[in-house]
This record gives structure tokens, C-alpha cells and sequence, in this order.
């Protein structure tokens, strides 16, 4: 069984008045294998008659994103004519693989309304042969998602088998992603992690790795193993998932992650050229 070999704080890098935290990457971690990058947003409050989420219009090559609405609202448009609001317990999954512009920000009614927000989002890399693959969207509201309950554990299970059920998401690369809630007393196993890159990151309360306590806003980075199992004396909130490792260079810059910086280039230039297309922002 896997246990923490570190734990690895996030630090604040707020964006305006939007409370941010980041634990990978950070001064001890560059990624874990194929998850490169994660902003935890809130948790917090906006007051009615807000500017709402500062994410306008900017583009993406060579990775995806896996976006959790913990709670509030985002809209979400691209250049491939995708739109869709999500609320409360719902995802977004965008693969920006060749190339895309997207806006993320807050629906016009949440501008005007206020209220809580937290989002979280991740970024997982994809390798060379698909890096160039064509762009796509999904956007699933919290009742489509899967929830698998056992054992005082809830898991909302986002891509990847469990328990059983299929989640809403099929990875082009095999991820496995979840967010799980966890009562004081629950416990939760997965295995099937031999030889996989694994990504654990408390968002809310403590749980615990055999006997090491994961507070929240600290990514745990675990040793090698084919299981671990999770358990909680107080309720938690986590993020959890694992991935084929990726054995290729990585060379990100900006909002690109390529293989070698003349991709990165090359990125640049088509996107000034305008061959990632053009996103609306959503306004409703």
C-alpha cells in the first residue's frame, strides 16, 4: 500500500481579488507525472454586483483541463462552439489539443447575485501523439455524475471505473479522476495503482494516509504501491486521481505544454495567426 512520502503546501498566488492557491507546480514539486498544474479558487464569498471570475478569452495547446465546481457557476465558451453554464458539484473536462480559445467566467445572474465560490482545476498533460488532436468539451452538471457511497465515502467519479460505475468523462489516455467526500469514521480504497502517477490533494478538512494526517491545501505525494486507503476522523473533502506515466520532455510556457520549445513557438505563431478560432463570452 502506498503512504506519503511528502507533503507539499499550496501557496497563495491570488489573481486580483480571487483568492488563489496552488500546490503543484511549487518549490519542492514540478508536476505529478501527467498532472502538471492545479489552482484551488476559494473557498469564498463575492458580494452582489461583482466582477465575477477574471478568466476572459485566452487559448490552450497540448494538454487538458479537468475543471470542478465545488460551488457557484462558471460559463464556459470556445472556439469549437462549445457553451455551457455549470453549477454547484458539476465538471468541465476540455481537451485543448491542437489548439483552442476558451473563456471561463461567472454567468451573469452570480455577477448580480453573489455568493460562495470554489473552483478547482487541473491540468493533465497529454503525450506527444495526441497533443495534436482535435479539441472537445464536456460539461456535466452534479446529477449526471456518478456518486459511489460505501464505507462513509462519497465518490463522485468523474472519469475512470469504480465501485462498479463508469464515470462521465472517457479519457482519451486512461486517467482516472475523482473528487471524494469523506464522513469522520469513512475509508475509501483504490487500487489498481502499480506503475501509475498518482495525484492527491486535500481541498477541505483532514483525512488521513495510513498514519499521516493531509491537511487541507496540501497535495500529498505518495510513495510506490499498488493501493492506498483513505481515512478520516473529521469530514474532508479530496481530490484524487491517477495516470499512465508520460515518459516525454516537457517544455510548458504560458498557456501552451509542448514537447520542445520550437513547438512552443510554433504554438504562438498559429494562435497570432489565428488558427485556434474564436470564443464568445457567455453573457447569460
Amino acid at each position: 500500500m502506498r503512504t506519503v512520502k511528502r507533503l507539499h503546501p499550496a501557496f497563495r498566488d491570488d489573481i486580483g481579488d480571487l483568492v488563489t492557491r496552488r500546490p503543484v507546480p511549487g518549490p519542492a514539486i514540478g508536476h505529478v507525472g501527467a498532472f502538471l498544474f492545479l489552482n484551488h479558487h476559494g473557498p469564498q464569498s463575492y458580494p452582489p454586483n461583482n466582477r465575477g471570475l477574471p478568466f476572459g478569452t485566452h487559448p490552450h495547446r497540448g494538454f487538458e483541463t479537468a475543471t470542478f465546481i465545488l460551488e457557484g457557476e462558471l460559463a464556459h465558451t470556445d472556439s469549437a462552439g462549445h457553451a455551457s453554464i455549470i453549477r454547484a458539484g458539476g465538471i468541465q473536462w476540455m481537451t485543448a489539443g491542437s489548439g483552442i480559445v476558451h473563456a471561463e467566467v461567472s454567468p451573469a445572474d452570480f455577477r448580480r447575485d453573489g455568493g460562495p465560490m470554489e473552483i478547482l482545476q487541473l491540468w493533465v498533460n497529454l503525450p506527444a501523439r495526441l497533443k495534436m488532436t482535435a479539441p472537445r468539451y464536456v460539461g456535466a452538471q452534479a446529477g449526471a455524475i456518478p456518486a459511489v457511497t460505501a464505507d462513509g465515502a462519497t465518490v463522485h467519479l468523474i472519469s475512470g471505473a469504480f465501485g462498479g460505475a463508469q464515470g462521465v468523462v472517457d479519457s482519451l489516455t486512461g486517467v482516472f479522476l475523482t473528487w471524494v467526500e469523506i464522513e469522520a469514521g469513512g475509508s475509501v480504497t483504490f487500487d489498481g495503482l502499480e506503475g501509475r502517477d498518482v495525484f492527491l490533494y486535500g481541498a477541505r478538512g483532514v483525512f488521513h494516509v495510513e498514519a499521516t494526517a493531509v491537511p487541507h491545501f496540501h497535495l500529498a505525494e505518495l510513495t510506490p504501491g499498488d493501493g492506498v486507503t483513505i481515512t478520516a476522523t473529521e469530514p474532508a473533502l479530496f481530490l484524487f486521481g491517477h495516470a499512465e506515466p508520460i515518459d516525454e520532455p516537457i517544455v510548458a510556457h504560458g498557456p501552451f505544454v509542448m514537447n520542445s520549445e520550437a513547438e512552443i513557438r510554433q504554438a504562438f505563431h498559429d494562435y497570432q495567426a489565428g488558427k485556434f478560432g474564436v470564443a464568445e463570452i457567455v453573457e447569460a
